[in-house]
């Protein structure tokens, strides 16, 4: 495939809707509608885990374009202020500090991932977490949402994430990819 045109449909602060034609290996023109973030700053999704517990942090979380609750991992975007490895490490633990109100150290990154490459040009990283639920500052935990965010906290084994999926999904609430990989060690 070659792409030849590409049309802006729609900007918007977060997201822009794009039309690009391309030329396949038999010489037809292909339409393609595409979505790309507004900056090119990951975004990341969190598997944190709790010790010496062993628990997983998960949340239910409102989303806005399904008009439901999810459940899925404490995640984010970079901004396009994170410049460095060391501003990246800092707003994922912030992220986690304000969806969850614990406070962690990263154990490891993936590489740059595609989320859903079919639509969206974008990047996602998984983080690995660790949270010392001993520590002072996880004693007393403490959300920080913003105005657009409904969050609950959910701490819980993996080896109960699949039944307790499973029975908010029977309830109407949906389910996130990243944490049925995460109850099937994936």
């Amino acid at each position: 495939m070659k792409k030849i045109s590409e049309e802006i449909l729609y900007r918007g602060q977060w997201l822009v809707l794009k039309k690009d034609k391309f030329v396949n290996s038999k010489n037809e023109q292909v339409v393609w509608e595409a979505v790309e973030r507004t900056h090119n700053s990951p975004s990341f999704g969190i598997i944190a885990k709790l010790v010496p517990s062993n628990r997983y942090i998960l949340i239910k979380q409102f989303r806005h374009a399904i008009n439901n609750y999810v459940i899925g991992l404490p995640a984010g975007i970079s901004g396009p202020d994170v410049v460095n490895a060391v501003d990246l490490d800092n707003c994922i633990l912030k992220e986690l500090l304000e969806e969850t109100g614990y406070s962690g150290t990263i154990q490891s990154k993936s590489p740059a991932l595609k989320l859903n490459p079919a639509i969206m040009n974008s990047d996602f990283l998984v983080v690995s977490a660790q949270v010392d639920e001993r520590s002072p500052q996880n004693l007393n935990v403490r959300q920080r949402l913003e105005p657009a965010e409904d969050i609950e906290t959910i701490l819980i084994e993996q080896d109960k994430i699949e039944t307790f999926l499973l029975d908010q999904h029977s309830k109407g609430i949906d389910i996130s990819s990243a944490v049925w990989f995460l109850a099937h060690n994936l």
